[in-house]
């Protein structure tokens, strides 16, 4: 069965998704900031077919979120890291797990801890103000004009 297709919309977030919104495109991910992967490594790992893995991979590559680096010659072999465009999806995952900790997790809690390696201190990454340094939230946001979507009438709430 075919998706559809988000790349038409005017929107950040349909746009994102056609690179990151796959079934497994964000564990994959998940697995890459903990250092580079294998194909194999994954595979086993996630216990995903090696006909979709290849595809996400290659999906991932072609959008420049990983990097596809060669370490055995005999048999060819590779590992993927990410690109500084991947490495910007962090606070995407960190997000989405925070999320799951809260909304998700199983009765032993959440089954990863973030661990601040600077002071030992456990992380709870928050959204803040470029320029103020405040945490925000959705009440404290609104969403400026950049396009058709938004009309006429000025600005509109995110929440």
């Amino acid at each position: 069965m075919r998706r559809t297709s988000f790349a038409h919309m005017d929107c950040s977030i349909a746009r994102s998704l056609e690179v990151v919104g796959g079934w497994w495109t964000l564990l994959i991910l998940r697995d890459a900031f903990a250092g580079p992967v294998r194909f194999e490594e994954l595979q086993r790992d996630l216990g995903i077919a090696r006909t979709v893995l290849t595809e996400r991979l290659q999906r991932l590559v072609d959008h420049g979120v990983l990097e596809r680096k060669q370490y055995c010659q005999h048999p060819p072999r590779f590992e993927y890291h990410l690109s500084e465009k991947g490495h910007d999806l962090y606070p995407v995952i960190v997000g989405l797990m925070r999320w799951g900790d809260k909304w998700a997790a199983g009765e032993g809690g959440p089954p990863v801890v973030l661990t601040h390696t600077a002071c030992g201190g456990e992380g709870h990454p928050v959204l803040a103000c470029r320029h103020c340094g405040r945490e925000v939230g959705p009440p404290d946001m609104v969403a400026a004009p950049n396009g058709p979507r938004f009309g006429t009438n000025g600005t509109r709430r995110v929440s």
